[in-house]
């Protein structure tokens, strides 16, 4: 029996051995997953930081650029704005000249107009004495030989030797 209370002595030695190397392993495995745990950790908290500032940097960044752009777009507007401005001005000018151009070319200038004005009266003049002439004399061409003949008041009293001259109508 000795042999076998010493076997198992052994077996039982050799187990518990067994037992505690494992029970020493798993607290080391455990002390191990608890030190990563904790290093997660800390690596989340680093991350999550080295995100954040990443991400500030390209936002500072993406502000300048947005101001630099907004400064663009604005000069942009202040000169499409004084070219229309200046476009207006030149189409509103060009607008009003055509007008004056147009009326130099086809209108009588004043000394015209005067002249005109002076023939006009000298010729308002003669029409009234060639009325007091004869200018309202009827004249048409009558026959079949297209003589010369005048409208003649039939009622007035007829001149000359023979009583062969009538006196014209309308006067």
């Amino acid at each position: 029996m000795n042999d076998r209370v010493s076997s198992i002595d052994d077996k039982t030695m050799a187990f518990g051995l067994l037992m505690e190397s494992a029970q020493a392993h798993q607290k080391l495995a455990e002390s191990q997953l608890q030190k990563l745990r904790d290093h997660t950790r800390d690596l989340d908290g680093v991350v999550r930081e080295e995100i954040r500032r990443t991400m500030v940097d390209e936002l500072q960044m993406l502000t300048v650029e947005t101001s630099r752009a907004i400064g663009a777009l604005e000069k942009i507007r202040r000169s499409a704005g004084v070219r229309t401005t200046l476009g207006g001005v030149g189409l509103a000018v060009a607008c009003a000249i055509v007008p004056v151009i147009v009326a130099k070319l086809t209108l009588p200038s004043a000394a015209d107009v005067a002249a005109l004005k002076a023939r006009h009266d000298e010729l308002t003049a003669r029409i009234s004495t060639l009325e007091q002439r004869g200018g309202r004399i009827e004249l048409r061409q009558c026959g079949a030989s297209l003589r010369l003949c005048a409208r003649v008041d039939l009622k007035a009293p007829k001149y000359g030797e023979k009583g062969d001259f009538y006196v014209l109508e309308g006067y």
